[in-house]
């Protein structure tokens, strides 16, 4: 053999996640591609790129191959996180409120915070969960009154759907009863007074639009700074490569967003390929579109791509702002609202697709994913033929079509499962929060939508066994970026410390799992030609897990299992100490 291999990783239970050899033993890589897939260490089954016949990892052996004995591990395609607020992410300059499971413990934590920082202008926190508010209700301004005092406060719930501020941080940003509306949320007011309550909805939507952006930064709140950003954002790509996630989906940005990810890439933190989605509020202009696709030429390379739009067609259940078929538990009318009227936004959708725009709909509520179906149909009865569906590919690779995605699908009427299927609308669906200790009985998103619609939560097995495509993902910082944690949550709908399963018969096995953090995801964001299996001529994406999964008697040990080596163009961008 004339060319030696760069990397082998050989005496693995290689899970390649491509049908046409689904196992293998060993794997060659050579100039960031990988070149051979087998069995053995010469003379055995491999497919080498140039001869069929090719054989073992053996005869890719040169005086610098780096050569890794796996030890019987598992050898996967690297993740594929379809859904991961990177930028987001989580700020170590906040009060840290997950697990917070009371208001006395939430003023706990702020005041322990204040003893730490008092120079601190602001009190900043995240990821306070509406558990913890006593009562079934919404946070008030009064609530953080007692722990901050007049130092203005902005909160941020686990989600990110809605702020909570405190009575000061309402003067300094001129909140009072005139405004309904702010760049950066809904305002909620007291139904007897008509004051603001100091909780904000609609924050996803507004707050981190690039209006609701800007508006905070120069309204001086701290979090906003695009330094705050940037370190949010290395702090999460750090995680991405410790956990062996080789491509990262950020799906909602604004154009000023995207310096942030050449600043990373400069400074060399970009260690996973990143596909950033733009967010399309309801109202963006032709020019704004303009921009978006200018956007989309500039940034198109293999690790830095831009190109889907981001869009909404509800909020979220737990605050009754997702829209349901049904009115929520205990109410005799409220169903939650729509941001577009169905016919608008069917519209609006097949606009978009027309123009060749990929689009991610966030859609929670029932209501709400079958408007966006509906929208689906809708475009596909009048482009088809066109640009969008059935139409050219996007330029991104695959086999073209347009490959809208509904995002999150959490409660999803069975007579909509067959029509993904139908559309070629993939489900990007976050396992995690269907864990019972997150949204179960006793849960604000079970008690939301009431017992009779439990059977409607995150059907993921329904809709792989009706055929439809599921891309995988953590949906961080809402929840965990482990993968781990995803799989876990998808084979077991049990929560991390166990305990009784939640809608069982919705569990996926584990190859279907793996494929959804894989393939699916690869599929769902156009890159199944190049990554998402091992497969020879896809990129040398790879990561090697501390045990083998499919080897496991107790689900729970998939929590225990780590990443031993990750591996992004054939270059180790994660090593343990035990490789």
């Amino acid at each position: 053999m004339n060319q030696h291999a760069d990397l082998i990783v050989h005496n693995a239970h290689v899970h390649t996640v491509d049908p046409r050899q689904p196992r293998a033993e060993a794997v060659a890589v050579r100039e960031g591609r990988i070149v051979w897939v087998g069995v053995g260490g010469g003379g055995g089954s491999g497919r080498s790129a140039r001869d069929a016949d090719a054989g073992g990892w053996r005869d890719w052996l040169g005086p610098d191959t780096e050569v890794v004995d796996a030890g019987g591990r598992l050898l996967l395609p690297g993740f594929v996180d379809s859904h991961n607020h990177v930028r987001l992410g989580s700020d170590s300059a906040c009060v840290q409120l997950a697990g917070a499971g009371s208001l006395p413990e939430i003023g706990r934590r702020i005041q322990r915070w204040l003893a730490e920082t008092p120079d601190a202008e602001w009190v900043e926190a995240e990821a306070f969960d509406y558990t913890a508010i006593p009562a079934g209700r919404m946070p008030t301004a009064a609530d953080l009154d007692a722990f901050t005092g007049d130092r203005p406060a902005f909160v941020l719930s686990y989600d990110v759907h809605t702020a909570w501020l405190n009575s000061a941080a309402l003067r300094r940003l001129g909140i009072d009863a005139s405004v309904a509306q702010t760049p950066y949320g809904t305002v909620q007011k007291d139904p007897g007074t008509g004051e603001p309550t100091g909780f904000l909805t609609d924050f996803a939507v507004r707050g981190l639009s690039r209006d609701g952006h800007r508006a905070l930064e120069a309204a001086g709140v701290p979090w906003a700074h695009p330094d705050r950003q940037y370190a949010r954002l290395c702090g999460s790509l750090d995680m991405a490569a410790r956990y062996g996630i080789t491509t990262v989906v950020e799906p909602q940005n604004s154009l000023d967003d995207l310096a942030l990810y050449e600043r990373a890439r400069r400074a060399g933190r970009l260690r996973s390929r990143l596909v950033a989605g733009l967010f399309h509020p309801r109202g963006t202009s032709d020019a704004e579109l303009a921009e978006f696709a200018a956007a989309g030429r500039e940034h198109s390379g293999d690790r830095f791509r831009v190109g889907p739009l981001k869009l909404y067609i509800d909020d979220v259940v737990e605050p009754h702002t997702a829209a349901l078929l049904e009115p929520y538990a205990g109410h005799h009318s409220h169903r939650g609202e729509t941001f577009y009227p169905p016919e608008e936004f069917a519209e609006t959708f097949a606009r978009l697709d027309r123009l060749g725009f990929q689009l991610f709909v966030h859609a929670t509520g029932d209501r709400g994913i079958r408007t966006v179906l509906d929208a689906a149909e809708y475009a596909r009865k009048v482009n088809e033929g066109g640009e969008g569906y059935g139409g050219a590919a996007r330029g991104y690779g695959g086999d073209g079509g347009a490959r809208h995605q509904i995002v999150h699908v959490e409660c999803l009427d069975p007579d909509d499962v067959a029509r993904f299927v139908e559309l070629d609308v993939v489900a990007c669906m976050q396992p995690r929060h269907c864990s019972p200790d997150i949204a179960g009985p006793g849960q604000d998103w079970a008690d939301a939508v009431g017992p009779g619609r439990w059977n409607k939560a995150w059907p993921m097995r329904s809709l792989h066994e009706a055929g439809a495509r599921l891309a995988l993902s953590s949906d961080w910082n809402v929840a965990e970026m482990d993968p781990m944690v995803g799989l876990y949550t998808a084979v077991t709908r049990q929560g991390l410390a166990g305990g009784p399963a939640w809608q069982p018969e919705q569990t996926l096995d584990l190859a279907t799992a793996v494929h959804g953090y894989t393939m699916g995801g690869a599929y769902a964001n156009h890159l199944d030609d190049r990554l998402g299996s091992i497969t020879v001529g896809k990129y040398a994406d790879l990561v090697l897990l501390s045990q083998d999964l499919f080897a496991l008697d107790d689900p729970r040990a998939i929590l225990d299992t780590v990443v031993d080596l990750s591996v992004l163009d054939g270059e180790v961008v994660q090593r343990s100490s035990r490789v």
